[in-house]
């Protein structure tokens, strides 16, 4: 099991929390690979703390499917299937559709300002080639209006749900296009207006989206 040796964590989170999210992210961007055998005392030693936390990471890390652990026998990664983009996008697509249907006219000038920054640097990104800025741009776009709905209920389920999108990312299954640039204009201008339909069905669409072009591209190869 190869672990980094360069890398580095927050050191103001608890030890569980930094193990579950550096093994998260590297299950995540493919450094620890489908169906690899994880050793908790490798991992210790690697995030320096005990195997204690390590263990609680994987549960919880279990628990959002991206370990399974065999008692007795060991834990491995899960493999990754792109078409459960047709199960993740889905629900996540109505969560963000009702973030922004929530907070449609009631945005600051400086929230306004934060989206339109955003999505500007994104369009570079894009633009460049540069897909790997792009989709933690396009986060970042996105988290500004679940966070501007200040609902702990729809915060939590699109947290458990975006790591299973960036995972999907780095598997090929979900490609960011231009189109998502447009998108997110008419989004900030709906959230500027207070159209509240054009919001909800501008940021449903966006995600979405991502289903029919994944099947088109598999359609052309």
């Amino acid at each position: 099991m190869p672990i980094p040796t360069n890398f580095t964590t927050p050191q103001r989170l608890s030890a569980k929390k930094r193990a579950f999210l550096q093994i998260q992210e590297w299950i995540i961007d493919g450094t620890l690979k489908p169906k690899e055998k994880l050793n908790d005392a490798d991992l210790a030693d690697a995030l320096g703390v005990s195997r204690t936390p390590i263990r609680e990471a994987l549960q919880l890390l279990s628990a959002q499917g991206f370990v399974e652990m065999f008692p007795g026998v060991g834990t491995q990664v899960t493999t990754v299937n792109q078409e459960d983009i047709t199960k993740i996008l889905p629900p996540l697509s109505v969560l963000q559709a009702l973030a922004a249907e929530i907070i449609a006219g009631k945005l600051s000038k400086e929230s306004l300002e934060d989206l339109k920054e955003t999505n500007a640097k994104f369009a570079e990104a894009i633009k460049a080639g540069d897909s790997f800025t792009a989709l933690k741009l396009d986060d970042q776009f996105h988290q500004i209006i679940v966070d501007q709905a200040n609902n702990p209920y729809i915060t939590q389920a699109v947290e458990g749900l975006l790591p299973h999108v960036m995972r999907l990312y780095f598997y090929k299954a979900i490609i960011l296009t231009e189109s998502s640039i447009d998108e997110h204009e008419v989004l900030i201008k709906a959230l500027e207006d207070g159209d509240k339909n054009t919001a909800s069905e501008v940021a449903r669409t966006n995600w979405s989206r991502a289903i029919d072009e994944y099947f088109t591209d598999q359609k052309s190869h």
